[in-house]
């Protein structure tokens, strides 16, 4: 990474406030009245806005967008945390983060999995409001829409969208390429490919049209159905829904998806 200097560049705005221990690659823009604190790193590409708080430790990566007033890296609302644990944000590349987004470190609780870390991936289009507490995990291509908030310990998996205000328990894991209507709130686990609405919030299907938008052939969408069909329609016992759905993980990477989905889930699915 080619290091900026806290001050002596245009692209760093005179009244924004750079801890001289942050890392900046050069080419990072930094807006009127931010503050980037020390141990933050900033890979080359960002563009930081105007009234932006990030404090350390955070790693940025490139080509990420961060709108005003977003703060990033701060210490989280857990009461265990404290202001020197050896605790991180990570932030991967090219993510776009808009107003007042808040993303805070992770905490040193033993049933933190990250080693401390909140962890956000790339390409993640993350709307206005939208909070990521503690531990959490958000993968990437995911889109959380205004006002999403997720507790501590929640994970998003790759291509999963959140509508506007959906509120997600602690510890809650929600599946890749499924689709949450906005308003619901999540208190279980949500299979990969589906798509869930209301409150109380219910699978209402599979995530169709978005599969369609990813390539996903007729054929595999209609082997997710299938499956979708076993897991909530059959009436079976899960320990047998299992064991059929291991027949079909034998030709469809789909359905292998969703078992080992449903045998690493830690609080129960939503059924």
């Amino acid at each position: 990474m080619t290091v900026a200097s806290s001050a002596g560049t245009s692209l760093i705005h005179p009244t924004a406030i750079v801890d001289a221990s942050a890392k900046l690659h050069a080419s990072v823009e930094v807006g009127p009245y931010s503050i980037v604190g020390a141990g933050v790193e900033i890979d080359e590409g960002t563009v930081i806005g105007p009234h932006v708080v990030l404090k350390g430790p955070m790693r940025m990566g490139k080509r990420n967008r961060v709108f005003q007033f977003a703060s990033l890296g701060e210490i989280s609302q857990d009461k265990t945390a404290k202001v020197d644990d050896a605790t991180s944000v990570s932030i991967g590349d090219d993510n776009t983060i808009r107003e007042y987004v808040t993303i805070q470190r992770g905490t040193l609780k033993t049933l933190a999995i990250n080693n401390g870390s909140t962890k956000v991936g790339d390409g993640n289009w993350i709307m206005a409001n939208v909070h990521i507490a503690h531990d959490c995990t958000v993968g990437s291509q995911t889109i959380l829409a205004n006002g999403v908030t997720l507790a501590g310990h929640v994970t998003i998996e790759d291509y999963a969208g959140l509508g506007g205000f959906v509120l997600v328990h602690q510890h809650c894991c929600i599946g890749a390429h499924s689709y949450v209507g906005g308003g619901a709130a999540l208190r279980r686990d949500v299979l990969p490919f589906l798509m869930i609405e209301g409150e109380p919030a219910k699978p209402r299907g599979i995530n169709s049209e978005g599969l369609k938008r990813r390539g996903f052939t007729p054929e595999e969408i209609e082997t997710i159905k299938e499956a979708y069909k076993l897991i909530f329609m059959s009436g079976l016992l899960m320990a047998e829904v299992k064991e059929n759905l291991a027949v079909m993980a034998e030709t469809s990477a789909a359905s292998r998806q969703m078992l080992d989905f449903i045998g690493r889930s830690q609080r129960a699915l939503l059924r």
